[in-house]
């Protein structure tokens, strides 16, 4: 699958843009705070319905203005895809083949994209919820049913949250509308705790000869998903609730006591070990890297396992944090087969012929256009 046009109305710094782009590397150059990343930003935006740099949606329009637009037509295996976001201070409205999508679960996964940026490289060691967010994302993407199940379980820990404040503060004391508040949390929770398990399981399948290839073999990479309830992926759906349950009844006191839902999926974390030592404590900045990398090639094809096509690509600012060997193993690997979009003030000291053989375009002041 790859992006062909897109067309922006008020986004961030873009007043307007219509830009055709190649089903290859597509390089987009210009200085800082110019507007490259808000381009890489408006695809993904388009994509998923939302940004990996705001949860404040009102960030993405222009100033003074009362709305931002995008536009995309996406070329698939199966035609050509029109979609249009429009986003507003009222919220959002999602379009796919010129049709209203009534919910933005039915709209996520039309279109699938991969982004690498800076800040994935902490994914490694940053903190539990950049992770959570990772798998949530990336899961979502090829998966109507966990997006729609991980917003219900949202609604319900913020309604189960809150009780427990009310509860706390002894503005409530009905313990059955706590133990029902409860219940459904825990459905929720079982459904997402499993398919997190599943969908982990496949990503190391891919993630493994990827990091052994970028290591020269020396390296051998595990993924651990380490949930805040005392479950494991043996468990089948029944077995996680009744460990769920047993769980509860123990911690109810403490839970109103603290206001606060202590355990479920928004606690848990995961691991990555190298040669069996945990690389956000023991690994070095190489191996934290090369970890990253490999998470993002094994997203690539296990996205194109799981719908037949390849996402597409996005690499912002992320080259120059690579060294030149890393760079190398992820401009081959994406070689021909990936539509790829790269952000960088320069491409010199990139000597590679994926580059050489780019469509390139250059952004200034909120303006694109492409170097011929």
């Amino acid at each position: 699958m790859y992006i062909d046009e897109l067309l922006l109305r008020n986004y961030r710094n873009y007043q307007g843009l219509e830009v055709a782009f190649e089903n290859k590397v597509n390089v987009i150059l210009g200085e800082n705070a110019q507007g490259k990343t808000n381009v890489m930003e408006s695809i993904y935006v388009l994509a998923m319905a939302k940004s990996h740099r705001t949860s404040n949606d009102k960030d993405l329009i222009r100033w003074d203005e009362e709305y931002a637009k995008i536009e995309g037509r996406i070329k698939k295996n199966n035609g050509s895809l029109p979609m249009q976001l429009v986003i507003s201070k009222k919220g959002k409205r999602a379009k796919c083949n010129h049709l209203e999508q009534r919910k933005l679960s039915q709209y996520v996964g039309n279109m699938n994209v991969v982004m690498f940026a800076p800040e994935d490289l902490h994914l490694v060691k940053g903190s539990p919820q950049v992770r959570r967010r990772f798998i949530d994302m990336e899961i979502g993407q090829v998966s109507a049913i966990y997006l729609h199940d991980i917003s219900q379980y949202n609604k319900i820990l913020q309604q189960r949250n809150h009780y427990l404040k009310q509860m706390q503060m002894k503005k409530s004391t009905d313990l059955t509308m706590l133990e029902i508040l409860t219940e459904q949390f825990i459905q929720a929770a079982a459904k997402i705790v499993v398919k997190r398990f599943q969908f982990l399981n496949l990503l190391e399948q891919w993630a493994m000869p990827i990091h052994q290839g970028i290591s020269r073999g020396l390296e051998r990479l595990k993924i651990v998903y380490k949930p805040s309830a005392d479950v494991s992926e043996d468990d089948d759906l029944s077995k996680m609730i009744e460990v769920y349950e047993e769980k509860f009844v123990k911690i109810k006191q403490r839970e109103i006591d603290r206001g606060i839902t202590m355990f479920g999926p928004h606690r848990d974390d995961l691991q990555f070990f190298v040669n069996g030592r945990d690389v956000q404590t023991f690994g070095s900045q190489g191996q934290q890297r090369t970890t990253a990398l490999s998470l993002k090639l094994a997203e690539i094809e296990l996205i194109n396992s799981e719908i037949g096509e390849y996402p597409i690509l996005l690499l912002d600012d992320v080259l120059s944090e690579l060294d030149d060997y890393r760079q190398s193993h992820l401009l081959n690997t994406i070689q021909g087969k990936v539509q790829t979009f790269v952000t960088t003030t320069s491409v010199d000291g990139i000597d590679h012929q994926t580059l050489k053989e780019a469509a390139a375009y250059k952004v200034e002041s909120g303006e694109m256009s492409r170097i011929q």
